[in-house]
């Protein structure tokens, strides 16, 4: 009687030695980290042009070709734009200042009243108002430089901060944006604190907007960068130098000094400069408020 061959058994593949399998994983990360690296040394080089630049003397500022390391590295340029009493760079700055958190104190407040009953609470012609609101950011901002000129005119505030604080404090972007952010949180805080005896007001100030700072933040940066980035507006309602914002400023310093590069690149790392600050302290935020607004719709 013949008798069968045992069946035969397959070994598992022997795992690759640990040290080989690190070496594999580390090949990739290198290579992203290469990359990262060289993307951000070309989204860097421009600004870091600009630093270097503006402690250059004017001949080597506008020398050919440029060079990217000074050699007699001066704060000439600098004392020049600071010190001259045409272009008072200081005054621009503060006005810059103020009218830039003015105006985003203003945009986070007005957003946050409005995108909390149209998230939150119901009442006829919620959907409609909603629509109205996000109608508006498809409207071309430009188109509405002469009425908001003419109410200005009317109001009495032409050269003066309130012009370019006042006219964009209402943000459809940040309506939308908060309404969005407001929808992701979760209801049963708010049922919560109702039955506590909390009314409407004590819920939206002492849960819903505390849990909404990322969002706030974020708004609030936005709209920070929106208004001290403006230049068209400030040139049409501002005349006098000593009113001036630092976007239409630096424009006359430009004008006024049309071959001295390194006065303009010393303006223009005074005014990058509060921008990257204002990142780097809030990118946190930033990062957290957009990702979480886009959760619901």
């Amino acid at each position: 009687m013949a008798t069968s061959a045992p069946p035969r058994t397959t070994q598992p593949a022997a795992a690759p030695p640990p040290a080989l399998e690190s070496r594999n994983r580390a090949v990739p990360t290198a290579l992203r980290y290469l990359g990262l690296t060289v993307l951000g040394l070309i989204f860097l080089s421009p600004l870091l042009f600009m630093l270097v630049t503006s402690f250059k003397s004017r001949v080597e500022a506008a020398g050919v070709p440029p060079t990217w390391v000074p050699e007699d590295p001066t704060v000439q340029a600098y004392d020049s734009v600071i010190n001259s009493s045409g272009t008072p760079v200081l005054q621009w700055f503060a006005n810059s200042m103020i009218s830039a958190g003015a105006n985003a104190a203003l945009v986070v407040t007005t957003a946050a009243l409005a995108a909390y009953p149209l998230a939150r609470m119901s009442f006829p012609g919620k959907r409609i108002v909603f629509s109205l609101i996000v109608a508006t950011l498809f409207v071309p901002p430009v188109i509405l430089i002469i009425p908001n000129y003419l109410i200005v005119g009317e109001l009495k505030w032409l050269d003066t901060l309130v012009a370019v604080i006042v006219p964009t404090a209402a943000s459809a972007f940040g309506v939308f944006f908060l309404r969005q952010f407001f929808l992701s949180l979760p209801r049963e805080l708010e049922e919560a604190a109702v039955l506590d005896g909390a009314n409407r007001w004590q819920v939206f100030f002492r849960v819903i907007l505390p849990l909404s700072k990322p969002a706030l933040v974020t708004l609030a940066v936005l709209a920070f960068l929106t208004n001290w980035n403006d230049f068209l507006w400030p040139v049409y309602v501002l005349f006098s130098p000593e009113a001036q914002t630092l976007p239409a400023g630096l424009s006359t310093l430009q004008s006024a000094n049309n071959v001295r590069y390194d006065l303009l690149m010393a303006g223009a790392v005074i005014a990058s400069l509060p921008v990257l600050i204002l990142y780097v302290f809030a990118q946190r935020f930033i990062i957290e408020g957009v990702s979480r607004s886009g959760l619901k719709g």
